[in-house]
């Protein structure tokens, strides 16, 4: 591609609301899995009985078990939910910025 096409592409304000909204998106989504799992740890750290807790009387299995997997699963579910905006929204968004740029 030609230096022009790379202007127009950045002078484009579509393309600033794309940068502006995927970024604030990805850090949103960011600080949500940090929380979930620095919370994670947390617990282990400080209450680690809470987690040692068995599900039910004579349960071998403990509370740990599925808040693992649900952190886990959190952020599987967070990548998900990213790759679904990405797929709509974003790329409609860079489909019009390259289709104005040419």
């Amino acid at each position: 591609m030609s230096r022009t096409i790379y202007d127009r592409v950045r002078a484009n304000p579509k393309f600033h609301q794309l940068c502006e909204t995927r970024g604030r998106f990805a850090w949103i989504l960011t600080a949500v899995i940090l929380v979930i799992y620095y919370g994670f740890i947390a617990i282990i750290a400080f209450a680690p009985d809470m987690l040692g807790a068995p599900l039910g009387e004579g349960s071998v299995t403990t509370v740990g078990i599925p808040v693992g997997l649900g952190v886990i699963l959190s952020a599987i579910v967070l990548t998900g939910i990213y790759v679904y905006r990405a797929n709509g929204e974003f790329d409609e968004l860079t489909r019009q910025i390259v289709e104005e740029s040419k």
